[in-house]
């Protein structure tokens, strides 16, 4: 899949999730509209409801105290909310008039009281929890009536409001019973409002976004999941592009390796056929030592791949046995130094462990150091110059191998121990292998509980360090 593709549908993709998440917050929040409209028509349903609760109660109390019927009361109650007071002078029928005494006691008991006595307090916290009960609403409140001839609250809650403290609003402005939205007049059958009933709900806000709060979580893991997938989708496109790109660098890299070798057994073998070179035994051998060398190389790059196959399924043993770094570093060394002197280099070894034995396997710790100065000699553009050290640490040894080459930047370091990568060599186009080598290094070392790490800034060279533990089985 080229870079085009793979930009149009990630393009695609996040206009898609853009979209769904925007459709999420405009239906979620036109939910709390609805959710927050709804529980204020429902709030102020219920003071309506008190409030004409307790004026139908005062109502019935001044029947049972003055004694007038029902249609006499009912007419005088009309014309008081019509800011109309009766004329005594009015013709009346027997059964509607109000005589001047029946006048004066319903003038009393409706103008003279204050607003304080003529409301029962248990009757007003029975008919509020009620009212608020009925309207599906299940949350904690607060309510108060306010005078407006004290000018502040006379009964809050479940009790009277006996010193007048003035407006009660709390510090910074908070929502309070004075302040709060929640509010409806009282006994409006009078000339003049006597003050008003209001509500307040503390935990209004969650409240609101409770009945909303199952649609939220659901949209937040929801559209977790959907970002979680197309991070992932992502990760997975960017990754198969690399892995494609490991494959063809790959192939392209082993075609190599094993056409050359090929191309020289076929030219040693045609030369070996000539009948020039057949009367000439010295020939003859040096051909076949060719063929031998080639085959040798061969065998050795399909062994590194057969090899890497069983580290992956992890279908190999480690023969532990007490081995001395020293002893395996001077080998290696020893071993490669040819190659180095080759190229006019140098290499040179730093042994500092007191303590250089080991439980290891000592085959394949002798491949991973050779691994690490065959890297070394390779991306080293001038004369190599590498330097093999060791030191003791808490738990065992550290072998480090340096060298002053080329380096490595910080975005190849994240890679270069996953199987088949290769380091980008720019200019330097004589470089081979399979990109196996440090991804074997890494593999042997975790089969030996070890470390390894790399430290490399390009152009000043880089330095691998394996740590080794001491004991690779307990002691017996």
């Amino acid at each position: 899949m080229n870079a085009t593709r793979i930009k149009l549908i990630i393009g695609l993709m996040s206009l898609a999730l853009i979209g769904i998440i925007g459709l999420q917050a405009y239906w979620i929040n036109w939910n709390i509209n609805f959710n927050e409209k709804k529980f204020d028509n429902d709030v102020f349903e219920a003071l309506n409801s008190v409030a004409n609760r307790l004026q139908n109660y005062e109502i019935s109390q001044m029947k049972d105290v003055v004694r007038l019927p029902d249609q006499a009361m009912n007419g005088f109650v009309a014309r008081k909310m019509a800011n109309a007071l009766p004329d005594q002078n009015e013709s009346r029928s027997a059964e509607n008039r109000l005589n001047p005494w029946e006048y004066k006691k319903v003038m009393e008991l409706i103008d003279s009281k204050p607003l304080a006595e003529r409301i029962p307090l248990d009757a007003l916290n029975k008919i509020v929890r009620e009212e608020i009960k009925n309207k599906g609403i299940n949350a904690e409140y607060q309510y108060g009536v306010y005078s407006e001839a004290r000018n502040s609250y006379v009964i809050v809650n479940d009790h009277f409001v006996v010193e007048d403290s003035g407006p009660q609003v709390s510090h910074g402005g908070a929502p309070t019973l004075f302040n709060s939205p929640y509010k409806v007049s009282l006994f409006n059958q009078d000339i003049e409002s006597p003050g008003y009933l209001s509500l307040y709900f503390p935990n209004r806000t969650r409240l609101v976004l409770g009945s909303s709060l199952s649609m939220l979580l659901l949209s937040v893991v929801f559209t977790s999941i959907i970002m979680f997938s197309f991070w992932y989708t992502i990760q997975v496109i960017f990754r198969q592009k690399q892995l494609s790109e490991i494959k063809n660098d790959f192939i392209n890299n082993m075609t190599h390796e094993f056409k050359t070798p090929i191309a020289t057994i076929s030219l040693a073998a045609d030369s070996i056929g000539s009948p020039v070179v057949m009367g000439n035994p010295d020939k003859i051998r040096r051909f076949i030592d060719i063929i031998r060398q080639e085959n040798r190389r061969m065998n050795s790059q399909v062994e590194r791949v057969l090899q890497m196959a069983l580290i992956d399924k992890k279908d190999f043993e480690l023969k532990i046995a007490e081995v001395n770094v020293h002893d395996l570093v001077l080998q290696a060394v020893d071993n490669f130094s040819l190659q180095v002197e080759k190229r006019e280099g140098i290499i040179r070894t730093e042994l500092q462990a007191d303590k250089p034995v080991i439980e290891a396997d000592a085959t394949h710790l002798t491949s991973v150091i050779h691994n690490l100065l065959d890297n070394a000699n390779k991306y080293s553009p001038d004369k190599p110059d590498i330097t093999v050290s060791t030191r003791n640490v808490p738990i065992g040894i550290e072998i480090t191998v340096t060298d002053h080459g080329m380096g490595i930047s910080k975005e190849a370091r994240k890679h270069i121990f996953d199987k088949f990568y290769r380091v980008h060599t720019g200019n330097i186009h004589d470089v081979k292998g399979f990109g196996l080598g440090l991804s074997y290094v890494k593999a042997i070392m975790v089969a030996h509980k070890g470390l390894v790490d790399v430290k490399s800034e390009p152009g000043k060279g880089s330095s691998f360090s394996l740590t080794l533990p001491r004991r690779q089985r307990p002691s017996e």
